[in-house]
Protein backbone atom coordinates (compact mmCIF):
# COMPACT_ATOMS: atom_id res chain seq x y z
CA UNK A 1 0.00 0.00 0.00
CA UNK A 2 1.86 3.00 -1.50
CA UNK A 3 1.92 6.22 1.37
CA UNK A 4 0.83 9.69 0.80
CA UNK A 5 3.88 12.30 0.47
CA UNK A 6 2.17 15.20 3.05
CA UNK A 7 5.35 17.27 2.14
CA UNK A 8 3.84 18.00 -1.17
CA UNK A 9 1.25 19.89 0.35
CA UNK A 10 2.66 22.75 2.24
CA UNK A 11 4.59 23.41 -1.23
CA UNK A 12 1.36 23.13 -3.30
CA UNK A 13 -0.62 25.43 -1.21
CA UNK A 14 2.55 28.22 -0.67
CA UNK A 15 3.03 28.01 -4.47
CA UNK A 16 -0.82 27.87 -5.16
CA UNK A 17 -1.00 31.18 -2.32
CA UNK A 18 1.31 33.19 -4.45
CA UNK A 19 0.07 32.60 -7.92
CA UNK A 20 -3.66 33.83 -6.90
CA UNK A 21 -2.13 36.21 -4.94
CA UNK A 22 0.00 37.77 -7.91
CA UNK A 23 -2.69 37.01 -10.56
CA UNK A 24 -5.96 36.20 -8.78
CA UNK A 25 -7.91 32.95 -9.06
CA UNK A 26 -9.02 33.54 -13.12
CA UNK A 27 -5.91 34.26 -14.25
CA UNK A 28 -3.94 32.07 -12.50
CA UNK A 29 -2.14 29.04 -13.97
CA UNK A 30 -2.11 25.32 -12.18
CA UNK A 31 0.63 24.57 -14.25
CA UNK A 32 2.50 27.13 -13.05
CA UNK A 33 1.35 26.64 -9.72
CA UNK A 34 2.57 22.97 -9.94
CA UNK A 35 5.77 23.56 -11.66
CA UNK A 36 6.84 26.24 -8.69
CA UNK A 37 5.87 23.62 -6.07
CA UNK A 38 7.68 20.82 -7.89
CA UNK A 39 4.52 18.11 -8.37
CA UNK A 40 2.93 17.24 -11.57
CA UNK A 41 -0.92 18.00 -11.97
CA UNK A 42 -1.56 14.42 -11.30
CA UNK A 43 -0.69 15.08 -7.34
CA UNK A 44 -2.73 18.38 -7.21
CA UNK A 45 -6.18 16.34 -9.01
CA UNK A 46 -5.25 13.08 -6.69
CA UNK A 47 -5.65 16.13 -3.38
CA UNK A 48 -8.29 18.33 -5.20
CA UNK A 49 -11.11 18.48 -8.19
CA UNK A 50 -9.27 21.38 -9.57
CA UNK A 51 -8.46 25.07 -9.46
CA UNK A 52 -11.28 26.33 -7.38
CA UNK A 53 -10.64 23.92 -4.75
CA UNK A 54 -7.17 24.31 -4.65
CA UNK A 55 -7.85 28.23 -3.84
CA UNK A 56 -10.45 26.63 -1.06
CA UNK A 57 -7.71 24.98 0.73
CA UNK A 58 -5.33 28.02 0.70
CA UNK A 59 -7.87 30.55 2.40
CA UNK A 60 -9.76 28.01 4.48
CA UNK A 61 -7.99 28.90 7.79
CA UNK A 62 -8.61 32.26 7.40
CA UNK A 63 -11.89 31.81 5.91
CA UNK A 64 -13.23 29.80 9.19
CA UNK A 65 -11.60 32.41 11.59
CA UNK A 66 -13.62 35.02 10.42
CA UNK A 67 -16.55 32.94 10.36
CA UNK A 68 -16.18 31.82 14.04
CA UNK A 69 -15.72 35.37 14.91
CA UNK A 70 -19.05 36.48 13.01
CA UNK A 71 -20.67 33.45 14.85
CA UNK A 72 -19.41 34.60 18.46
CA UNK A 73 -20.87 38.17 17.96
CA UNK A 74 -24.44 36.68 16.28
CA UNK A 75 -24.53 34.22 19.33
CA UNK A 76 -24.45 36.81 22.36
CA UNK A 77 -27.31 36.88 24.31
CA UNK A 78 -27.55 40.45 25.57
CA UNK A 79 -30.31 40.30 28.07
CA UNK A 80 -27.77 39.43 30.70
CA UNK A 81 -25.76 42.50 29.91
CA UNK A 82 -26.23 45.52 31.83
CA UNK A 83 -27.35 48.95 30.51
CA UNK A 84 -23.59 50.23 31.07
CA UNK A 85 -22.28 46.98 28.83
CA UNK A 86 -24.72 47.84 26.29
CA UNK A 87 -23.91 51.09 26.12
CA UNK A 88 -20.22 50.00 26.33
CA UNK A 89 -20.32 47.89 22.96
CA UNK A 90 -20.58 50.91 20.73
CA UNK A 91 -17.76 52.96 21.78
CA UNK A 92 -14.99 52.58 19.58
CA UNK A 93 -11.66 51.06 21.43
CA UNK A 94 -9.03 51.61 20.46
CA UNK A 95 -7.73 48.19 21.84
CA UNK A 96 -10.66 46.37 20.33
CA UNK A 97 -9.86 47.79 16.92
CA UNK A 98 -5.89 46.61 17.64
CA UNK A 99 -7.03 43.12 18.86
CA UNK A 100 -8.93 42.78 15.82
CA UNK A 101 -5.77 44.11 13.14
CA UNK A 102 -3.81 42.03 15.20
CA UNK A 103 -5.74 39.06 14.30
CA UNK A 104 -5.92 40.53 10.56
CA UNK A 105 -2.59 41.20 10.65
CA UNK A 106 -1.19 37.00 11.13
CA UNK A 107 -3.40 36.16 8.21
CA UNK A 108 -3.41 39.04 5.94
CA UNK A 109 -2.03 37.56 3.11
CA UNK A 110 -4.93 35.19 2.75
CA UNK A 111 -7.60 38.02 3.84
CA UNK A 112 -6.79 39.75 0.71
CA UNK A 113 -6.66 36.69 -1.12
CA UNK A 114 -10.33 36.29 0.19
CA UNK A 115 -11.26 40.38 -0.55
CA UNK A 116 -9.64 40.35 -3.88
CA UNK A 117 -8.38 37.90 -5.61
CA UNK A 118 -11.21 35.39 -5.27
CA UNK A 119 -13.44 35.97 -8.30
CA UNK A 120 -14.77 33.37 -9.77
CA UNK A 121 -14.70 30.75 -6.36
CA UNK A 122 -17.09 30.61 -4.02
CA UNK A 123 -15.72 32.97 -2.11
CA UNK A 124 -15.85 36.02 -5.07
CA UNK A 125 -18.69 37.54 -2.55
CA UNK A 126 -16.87 37.63 0.89
CA UNK A 127 -16.28 41.16 1.71
CA UNK A 128 -20.14 41.47 0.80
CA UNK A 129 -21.16 38.91 2.65
CA UNK A 130 -19.34 39.46 5.54
CA UNK A 131 -20.92 42.87 6.17
CA UNK A 132 -24.11 41.60 5.93
CA UNK A 133 -23.81 39.29 8.25
CA UNK A 134 -21.83 41.87 10.91
CA UNK A 135 -25.18 43.81 9.91
CA UNK A 136 -27.30 41.58 11.60
CA UNK A 137 -25.07 41.22 14.78
CA UNK A 138 -24.91 45.10 14.79
CA UNK A 139 -28.89 45.07 14.53
CA UNK A 140 -29.46 42.46 17.45
CA UNK A 141 -27.34 45.26 19.68
CA UNK A 142 -29.02 48.45 17.83
CA UNK A 143 -32.32 46.82 18.74
CA UNK A 144 -31.61 45.55 22.36
CA UNK A 145 -30.39 49.87 22.89
CA UNK A 146 -33.52 50.38 21.31
CA UNK A 147 -35.47 48.42 23.83
CA UNK A 148 -33.72 49.85 26.56
CA UNK A 149 -33.70 53.41 25.26
CA UNK A 150 -30.20 53.47 25.18
CA UNK A 151 -30.61 54.42 21.76
CA UNK A 152 -32.79 57.05 19.61
CA UNK A 153 -31.71 57.40 16.38
CA UNK A 154 -34.32 55.36 13.80
CA UNK A 155 -32.24 53.01 12.13
CA UNK A 156 -33.52 50.85 9.60
CA UNK A 157 -31.53 47.04 8.50
CA UNK A 158 -30.71 48.91 4.90
CA UNK A 159 -29.24 52.25 6.41
CA UNK A 160 -27.13 49.96 8.77
CA UNK A 161 -25.88 47.59 6.34
CA UNK A 162 -24.62 51.05 4.15
CA UNK A 163 -23.31 51.89 7.71
CA UNK A 164 -21.39 48.72 9.01
CA UNK A 165 -20.46 48.41 5.14
CA UNK A 166 -18.83 51.24 5.36
CA UNK A 167 -16.72 51.03 8.63
CA UNK A 168 -15.56 46.84 7.34
CA UNK A 169 -14.08 49.13 4.49
CA UNK A 170 -12.14 50.56 6.85
CA UNK A 171 -10.95 47.45 8.44
CA UNK A 172 -9.95 45.88 4.94
CA UNK A 173 -8.50 48.77 3.16
CA UNK A 174 -5.56 48.84 4.89
CA UNK A 175 -4.37 45.29 3.98
CA UNK A 176 -5.40 45.71 0.52
CA UNK A 177 -3.36 48.37 0.42
CA UNK A 178 -0.40 46.65 2.29
CA UNK A 179 0.24 49.59 5.11
CA UNK A 180 2.62 48.54 7.72
CA UNK A 181 1.57 48.01 11.24
CA UNK A 182 3.08 50.89 12.20
CA UNK A 183 0.12 52.80 9.65
CA UNK A 184 -2.28 50.47 10.67
CA UNK A 185 -2.03 51.36 14.47
CA UNK A 186 -2.28 55.08 13.37
CA UNK A 187 -5.03 54.01 11.38
CA UNK A 188 -6.58 51.99 14.46
CA UNK A 189 -6.88 55.73 16.34
CA UNK A 190 -7.86 57.48 13.32
CA UNK A 191 -11.11 54.82 12.97
CA UNK A 192 -11.87 55.80 16.29
CA UNK A 193 -11.72 59.22 16.42
CA UNK A 194 -14.06 58.83 13.20
CA UNK A 195 -16.27 56.43 14.04
CA UNK A 196 -18.69 57.70 16.66
CA UNK A 197 -21.05 55.07 16.83
CA UNK A 198 -23.09 56.40 20.30
CA UNK A 199 -23.32 59.79 17.87
CA UNK A 200 -25.19 57.36 14.86
CA UNK A 201 -27.60 56.06 17.11
CA UNK A 202 -28.48 59.22 19.48
CA UNK A 203 -27.43 57.49 22.49
CA UNK A 204 -27.85 58.97 26.12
Amino acid sequence: MSVRDTSIDPRLLDSARSEFMKLGFMKADLKTICDNAGVTTGAVYKRYKGKEELFCAVVKDTADTLDEFVKVRNGQELSVLTDTEVYDTWIMNEKFILDLFRMLWKVRNDFVLLLEKSSGTAYENFGHDFALRMTDAYMQYYNEARKRGLAHADISKEEMHVLCSSFWMAIYEPFVHKMSWKEIEEHSRAMCRFYDWTKVLEMN
